[in-house]
């Protein structure tokens, strides 16, 4: 009985522990201007980034179906301007690029009809940065989507790069209580792998 009841123990802190660092991770190096709800952002020109991951199937897998959810739910509701939403890619492993698939998935599943813009030629996180920095330099707010520690390193690498456009992002809508619980506590651990090139102060 002493041993479940250890074990429970030992469960719980870790899905606490995962469920504490992403939330953590999806408010490091973002600014106070809104965020996905809109709330308090204010009207504006909106950018949304969603970062793709490793899709050599036809259609968009799991993980890039859950980013292009996050990437919707991400955009603002208060009537910002222009609003775009950016699917960034390549075709790694062979297959379709993957922000197009994202793309077919947003406009042929979740019936998404606003403004699309693709970058389909990267291959890295750096390089989806180098390659969306000239479709976001005239936006207001710019939001980073993917699972949140790939996104915090994304806006570092957007800092490194641009250090202007890197003030004008606000948090985006990949992190909720609750929503991946059960696998947070890994997701937890592949971040903390994926972050070993960005230093302290670029995750606050």
């Amino acid at each position: 009985m002493r041993r479940r009841t250890g074990v429970a123990v030992v469960g719980v802190v870790a899905l606490a522990w995962g469920e504490w660092l992403n939330r953590r991770w999806s408010r490091a190096l973002v600014g106070d201007g809104g965020h996905a709800s809109g709330v308090g952002g204010g009207a504006g020109v909106e950018a949304v980034v969603v970062l793709g991951f490793r899709n050599p199937q036809p259609t968009a897998n799991a993980i890039n179906r859950w980013r292009v959810r996050a990437g919707m739910r991400s955009l603002a509701t208060d009537g910002a301007r222009g609003t775009r939403v950016i699917f960034s890619g390549g075709a790694i492993g062979g297959g379709a690029a993957e922000a197009r698939l994202m793309a077919d998935y947003a406009k042929s599943q979740l019936g998404f009809d606003g403004t699309l813009l693709l970058e389909d030629r990267s291959a890295t996180t750096w390089e989806n940065i180098t390659r969306v920095i000239p479709l976001i330099e005239d936006v207001d707010r710019i939001k980073i989507v993917s699972q949140p520690a790939h996104a915090l390193k994304a806006r570092a690498y957007l800092r490194r790069q641009r250090p202007d456009l890197a003030a004008r992002v606000v948090r985006a809508e990949d992190y909720r209580a609750g929503e991946w619980m059960a696998v947070k506590p890994l997701l937890a651990l592949y971040g903390l792998w994926t972050l070993r090139g960005i230093e302290a102060d670029e995750r606050k």
